[in-house]
């Protein structure tokens, strides 16, 4: 019997198609000057990783050309949770775009927001006060601490110890603790404002955080007497993803992963912002490029964040935590319930917001948990923003996650993930 074509039959190839066919022909190509492409006892083959694999945040594909259980060479596939919030600032106020930053890198959603004030602070000319400065850098840094126990706890699970991941996650929840009394919510904050923040630290949350700083480092000498001499979490990421410093630099890889390989490159220490010119700390920085470089470098950032904030609580003087200025800046709710200037300028700001010269652009970058975290942004005279772009370092760190997979046997895959500590908000922008 005939089989009738059917409309179907002649329809184009789809999207997915294409792009499947052009994913799998790059890893074809890959390494073809030097790789021998026989395969007499047919012990390659082709192993899709992900999306769905927890491992891979649920969203990041790894293409994989094994030779029996080693990898060849791998493809990243990207994409999966692309949300397109580049384009949403473009029709949001400065502000109004602020809680968007908090789902971008969610694990650290205090430094994005810190990230986009400080760039359209710059565009607009705006002065904050010093104490706002230094509420800044103690969400920052607390927000540091968060996402690097994240890493902590999830990588140290994947090479098999199980119970440390709740031993983080209980430092984490004070952390939320600290956070909801903060800004009044646990995790996606929101807490920054374009001019300062939304409110001033209770007696009650420096408390807290006294109480954090205090305690923690305990924390960090029982996990340093753990692990750092842990045979088996040693070997499993001794020399495992090593990356070289040319290779790094070429890359674009940044935070700690870029210090991982010799390179001290510091936003809070190469370009200052806020008040890090006036508080003590030291930039870790190893020499290795592996896995275990990674995790020292991040213990040892940790301690150096307890030690900002604490020269923070010190510093911090008392005053204004938003700039007075109605253009610039939301009213105090005060203002705003008891005088009908402060309405209307709450008003104003929510419709407009604020409005940089036309023309104008700025790009500000700060130093994010996992490294280099910028917008740059064009203005058109309007309360919103005619072009936003950001740079965001998983994106980058993720170009060195697939130089360190060639090479490496397949059972390293997931620590190698772990290891570089990316987060797939923050790349599929």
């Amino acid at each position: 019997m005939e089989l009738k074509t059917t409309i179907l039959d002649k329809a184009k190839p789809t999207f997915f198609e294409k792009h499947q066919n052009a994913l799998y022909k790059s890893l074809e190509d890959k390494h073809t000057t030097v790789e021998v492409e026989e395969d007499p006892l047919g012990t390659r083959m082709i192993l899709n990783m992900g999306p769905q694999h927890p491992a891979t945040h649920g969203v990041l594909r790894l293409l994989l050309e094994l030779d029996g259980e080693r990898i060849i060479r791998n493809r990243l596939d990207i994409g999966y949770l692309h949300r397109g919030v580049e384009k949403i600032a473009e029709n949001k106020t400065y502000q109004e775009f602020m809680p968007y930053t908090d789902r971008m890198d969610y694990l650290s959603p205090y430094s994005n927001n810190v990230a986009l004030c400080l760039a359209v602070e710059k565009l607009a000319q705006i002065e904050v006060p010093e104490r706002a400065d230094y509420i800044r850098m103690i969400g920052c840094e607390l927000a540091r601490i968060s996402s690097h126990l994240l890493y902590l706890g999830a990588m140290v699970m994947d090479t098999g110890a199980i119970s440390f991941f709740i031993w983080t996650f209980r430092e984490r929840e004070r952390l939320y603790d600290i956070f909801d009394n903060f800004g009044g919510h646990r995790f996606t904050i929101s807490h920054s404002r374009i001019g300062g923040v939304h409110n001033d630290l209770s007696p009650e949350c420096l408390g807290m955080i006294k109480n954090f700083i205090d305690t923690f480092p305990d924390e960090i000498r029982d996990w340093k007497k753990l692990l750092n001499k842990n045979r088996i979490f040693y070997d499993r990421n001794l020399n495992v993803g090593r990356i070289s410093y040319d290779e790094a630099l070429a890359l674009g890889v940044t935070g700690p992963n870029i210090r991982a390989v010799g390179v001290p490159y510091d936003i809070r220490k190469f370009d200052p912002y806020l008040q890090y010119d006036q508080v003590e700390f030291d930039v870790p920085t190893r020499l290795e490029g592996d896995n275990l470089a990674r995790y020292f470098i991040r213990m040892e950032e940790m301690s150096e964040s307890v030690r900002i904030i604490r020269q923070c609580l010190e510093k911090m003087p008392k005053g204004p935590i938003r700039t007075d200025n109605a253009k610039q800046a939301y009213p105090s709710k005060d203002e705003v319930y008891y005088s009908m200037e402060g309405m209307i300028h709450d008003f104003m700001m929510t419709d407009t917001g604020i409005c940089p010269p036309e023309g104008a652009e700025a790009y500000h970058a700060i130093e994010a948990p996992k490294g280099e975290l910028g917008f740059f942004i064009q203005s058109d005279g309007t309360g919103h923003p005619w072009r936003l772009k950001i740079k965001s370092p998983s994106f980058t760190n993720l170009q060195g996650l697939e130089k360190m997979l060639d090479g490496e046997m397949i059972a390293d895959t997931v620590v190698m993930i772990g290891g570089v500590d990316p987060v797939m908000g923050d790349s599929d922008k």
